[in-house]
């Protein structure tokens, strides 16, 4: 699934091509992809003018003025990729995606994991691709969206809060393991399993230590780590894949930067003993075992 700088590199990308185009038409072969009623989404979208994008924790949200705006409202477009999905725009001189890495982010579109195909007034495209068909697409008023059930759910943003709304949000499950919470939409939105290994690799916490037994000056390491990470991770352009598309066609480079991350087998940069691989929070983790361990 992608996480905060593979959607936060995506929206900027759509910023800058598909804002000031108009969708003309689209079509669809899952219609549980799309959570609006068919008639509601046909009549909404079509004609609609896309005027910005932004991302809230995974969630990526197109804001969408209507072609008759004194009798219809403002509507922005939710999109979330879940496990296997991909938005990939494309152009007579640009292709650019993110999602699951396979080979729909650069192959030829539309194809059998395309769910829903939007062709805008200059010819241009953006495809939703779903392999599993768990992602999905619905439109609500603008106006509204801050109620929507999903977005009313997520927690704070990482990039935006401090460091005491940080230490905040864990301790309200002090018992619970650091990556267990860090994954956790609702406690911190957009945080998932590269950027926590990460984070707690540099900052030499176990993943799966109580968050009550992680001292003030660890917990800050924590914080400050994560930010770093994932202000590197947005400025390389996400994580990198085979099939990962950034804005100017070329694939993200952040992984070519991860201490941990898929580095089993490897020295830690710290102290040289080998990077492992294990379970936690239900979750393949990479760590060290020298320098990250867990207290009994």
């Amino acid at each position: 699934m992608p996480e905060l700088p593979e959607v936060e590199t995506v929206v900027r990308g759509l910023n800058k091509h598909l804002v000031g185009h108009t969708i003309k038409s689209f079509d669809f072969d899952w219609p549980k992809t799309i959570k609006t009623p068919p008639e509601i989404f046909q009549k909404e979208i079509i004609g609609s003018k896309a005027i910005s994008a932004e991302r809230r924790g995974k969630l990526i949200i197109i804001n969408l003025v209507p072609k008759d705006s004194e009798s219809q409202a403002p509507h922005s477009l939710l999109i979330h990729l879940k496990m296997t999905g991909q938005l990939v725009y494309k152009s007579s001189k640009t292709q650019y995606g993110a999602g699951h890495p396979n080979d729909s982010l650069i192959s030829k579109l539309p194809d059998k994991t395309t769910r829903i195909h939007f062709k805008l007034n200059d010819n241009s495209e953006l495809f939703f691709n779903d392999v599993r068909k768990f992602g999905w697409v619905e439109l609500v008023p603008t106006e509204d969206r801050h109620l929507h059930k999903f977005i009313a759910s997520l927690g704070p943003e990482p990039l935006e809060i401090r460091f005491k709304d940080f230490k905040q949000a864990l301790f309200k499950h002090p018992n619970g393991q650091v990556k267990a919470k860090l994954l956790d939409q609702h406690i911190i939105a957009g945080v998932g399993n590269i950027y926590a290994d990460e984070s707690l690799w540099s900052a030499k916490i176990h993943p799966q230590t109580k968050i009550s037994d992680i001292s003030e000056l660890k917990l800050k390491s924590l914080f400050e780590e994560l930010q770093k990470v994932l202000i590197l991770s947005i400025k390389q352009g996400g994580s990198s894949s085979a099939n990962y598309i950034k804005v100017d066609g070329k694939t993200g480079s952040y992984l070519t930067f991860a201490k941990v991350y898929k580095k089993e087998g490897q020295p830690c940069e710290h102290c040289t003993t080998e990077i492992i691989r294990t379970v936690a929070a239900g979750r393949g983790t990479r760590l060290c075992p020298s320098c990250q361990k867990l207290k009994p």
